[in-house]
């Protein structure tokens, strides 16, 4: 049965993708009314990026503005937690990255409003890394004194029935982490866990606000806080073809944050209570993505209670960038073809839908549903909008006689057209989200980026929808992915 649903969403993609050309020769008409119902999605889907878009826009900058201790002190009611009483385990997993990456992400959480003293840093490293002992030595020796706690951990190689990844390393130091905060008599329920990158950097007022949203949401012990997340930390660095999906990326993840709470998922950087972690066994070691995965595993085990809250205040990132212009290339189609490796959630959540008759139908389906939707969508929606109209004439000349056929083209482009809407609300939070352009860099390289746009459907397909395809198909081909980690000099 597992077999079987890890095989179904490659075939359901790879049957999306090719029903324009089989369908074109036999039932053309079906095909362009298939073709038209999703042209007319995909403007929806455009507009609501640029109206959730500039809304969560808006509110980044009310949460900027926020004092999150006053605003803690007006809300606060019965049965909420003291401020003080709060405190914030970080996780940064971590697998070679060097000491100056790991330095800026430590240095954004020294730069917190909230009382430093409040934050226990744990880097998660690999035992099998080479020099980690040396990094490990040089960043406690450089922070000492700085935060409540600094905690180094290292992750044994080789352990039975583990994968090579993130989750692994996360469930090995947060189980080490537990003991050390038994034997310092702190309660895990009045404590948060932070995992994130390596090339984290959370923004200043991060942790007050996840201290008043933790203290005060009743539901505080079913519940994950996720930031939107920038790829901006070197976006003035890195190739074309990879800034674009990264501005991309940026922008839909402030849409996604305002869709209903049934609807979200936390992503790369993310925060829960510590005891709802500590209740569904930490995070499973023998799967690659991770973020999706112990969202699921908590949602299904806690009788679907779990959801999603966002927090206005955005995490930045590196996005992939080698030492070469080639290298950058390669690193983001690695990186891409991992996270897209989370279609493997899919017979996981599928097994457990049926296994939790308990959850409401409707909250269970909605969550299926979105899994689906997001890695169907991630492989097939190129192939639909750039080719997709233009199959049936080509294939079948008796339908280009036809009245549909002639119309089809003029409708698909009028459609796409007024999808542009959402490129431009793209366009306009990128101008004022992204850093000021570095003093040293050339005058033509605001032109150039702005010229970069034109090279979007070829950016996407390169550096998103094909390494998405070759995961999905590497899946159900049985061709299973090993951990790589995503280059970031």
């Amino acid at each position: 049965m597992r077999r079987a649903l890890e095989i179904a969403p490659g075939m359901a993609i790879w049957a999306i993708i090719l029903f324009p050309v089989v369908g074109s020769l036999f039932v053309p008409h079906v095909v362009a009314y298939f073709l038209i119902a999703f042209y007319v999605y995909w403007l929806y889907r455009s507009v609501k990026l640029a109206v959730f878009g500039l809304s969560g826009y808006l509110r980044i900058r009310k949460a900027e503005e926020t004092d999150w201790r006053e605003k803690y002190a007006s809300e606060r009611v019965s049965g909420s937690l003291d401020w003080d009483d709060i405190h914030h385990v970080v996780l940064i997993p971590t697998a070679g990255e060097p000491v100056e990456t790991l330095a800026r992400n430590i240095e954004a959480l020294a730069a917190q409003t909230l009382d430093r003293q409040k934050i226990f840093v744990v880097l998660a490293m690999e035992a099998r890394v080479k020099g980690a002992e040396d990094v490990a030595a040089v960043l406690k020796a450089q922070y000492k004194g700085t935060f409540g706690k600094f905690w180094v951990t290292f992750h044994p190689d080789d352990l039975p029935g583990e994968v090579v990844g993130k989750a692994s390393n996360e469930a090995w130091a947060a189980r080490k982490v537990r003991e050390k905060l038994h034997a310092l008599g702190l309660d895990l329920e009045s404590l948060t866990l932070t995992s994130c990158d390596a090339d984290a950097r959370f923004h200043p007022k991060y942790f007050a606000a996840l201290t008043c949203a933790f203290a005060c949401n009743p539901e505080r012990y079913f519940r994950f806080w996720q930031s939107p997340i920038f790829w901006y930390n070197n976006i003035w660095r890195v190739p074309s073809f990879v800034r674009v999906v990264g501005i991309l990326g940026s922008i839909m993840h402030i849409a996604d944050l305002q869709e209903p709470t049934r609807l979200l998922f936390n992503y790369s950087c993310y925060s829960a209570s510590f005891s709802m972690i500590d209740r569904v066994g930490y995070w499973d070691t023998d799967i690659i993505p991770e973020d999706w995965h112990i969202f699921l595993q908590s949602f299904f085990a806690l009788g679907g209670r779990v959801a999603v809250e966002p927090v206005y205040l955005p995490t930045s990132g590196d996005a992939p960038e080698a030492g070469t212009y080639l290298g950058s290339l390669k690193s983001r189609y690695q990186q891409c073809k991992r996270h897209a490796w989370g279609v493997t959630d899919v017979p996981y959540a599928v097994v457990q839908f049926f296994e939790h008759p308990e959850i409401p139908l409707l909250v269970r389906l909605l969550r299926v549903f979105k899994l689906i939707e997001t890695h169907i969508l991630w492989s097939t929606n190129w192939f639909l909008i750039t080719l997709g109209a233009s199959i049936p004439p080509l294939l079948n000349p008796a339908f280009e006689q036809t009245s549909l056929g002639q119309n089809l083209p003029k409708i698909s482009r009028t459609i796409l057209t007024a999808s542009l809407f959402g490129l431009g609300a793209v366009l306009t939070l990128d101008a004022a989200l992204r850093p000021p352009k570095p003093k040293d860099a050339p005058w033509w390289t605001i032109p150039a980026y702005y010229l970069q746009w034109f090279l979007m459907p070829i950016a996407t397909f390169f550096m998103a929808c094909l390494p998405a395809l070759d995961s999905h198909t590497s899946l159900m081909r049985g061709k299973y992915l090993e951990y790589r980690v995503t280059e970031k000099v």
